[in-house]
């Protein structure tokens, strides 16, 4: 059986709990892609990703659905078939848009037990948020893992215990001026940024933004069977 040995860890009826799940992934770059795959390897049954982008030969180092075979395809598309053969009778939606204050109106609507955000945009980071605690859904967000060496500094904390991160620090700077709490989960790193040859190009790597978005999907689906610390 597919998910016997997830089964075996949290039980039938646990399992069936996550079956009836509605989990929504926006950004399927290098945090997001793992996030996502974590998720439907957990045997969530109803997912939406969301992201315009197309595979680019620059993703291939360290997102999950770039290939030399998959350059120039949609993100969306590639994740949707790879999501499929993982989990036939997973219920998936893609969506092709940027997200932003009026796009997020759009994509989001009561249901989702959870929304993680992945997306590397600050604005539309800072109004999905803001979406979220107005409409008091559940969700948590990915801060910055660019130009890190060590996953094993990766941290799951409220946002007003952030610390280091300068994603974190822009972020906690607009919400405070728009007036919105800080009390909601992010996974972020205590590593100080490394110093890059080109500093017009964000360096990465493979092993820290899969690491976040694995913390990020297992801080998910923990809450959801009562395994968080």
């Amino acid at each position: 059986m597919r998910f016997n040995r997830l089964i075996n860890m949290i039980g039938e009826e646990k399992f069936q709990e996550l079956k009836n799940k509605k989990i929504i992934v926006f950004g399927l770059g290098g945090v997001g892609s793992f996030a996502a795959e974590a998720i439907v390897r957990s045997g969530i049954g109803n997912l939406d990703v969301v992201d315009y982008d197309i595979v680019d030969e620059t993703n291939i180092n360290r997102q999950l659905i770039a290939l030399s075979s998959t350059v120039g395809k949609y993100k969306t598309d590639i994740f949707k078939a790879r999501a499929l053969d993982i989990n036939p009778k997973l219920n998936i939606k893609t969506v092709k848009l940027k997200a932003d204050a009026e796009s997020i109106k759009t994509i989001l609507s009561p249901g989702y037990d959870a929304v993680i955000d992945c997306i590397d945009d600050l604005s539309a980071k800072v109004e999905l948020a803001k979406y979220c605690i107005d409409n008091r859904i559940n969700f948590i967000a990915s801060m910055g893992f660019a130009n890190k060496f060590h996953p094993e500094l990766i941290k799951i904390k409220k946002m007003n215990q952030t610390s280091v991160c300068p994603l974190a620090k822009a972020m906690r700077r607009e919400l405070r001026i728009a007036g919105y709490s800080l009390d909601f989960k992010v996974a972020f790193s205590e590593e100080k940024p490394a110093k890059v040859i080109d500093k017009n190009t964000l360096g990465s790597n493979s092993y820290c933004p899969s690491a976040a978005g694995l913390i990020i999907a297992a801080q998910v689906i923990n809450e959801m069977i009562g395994e968080e610390k």
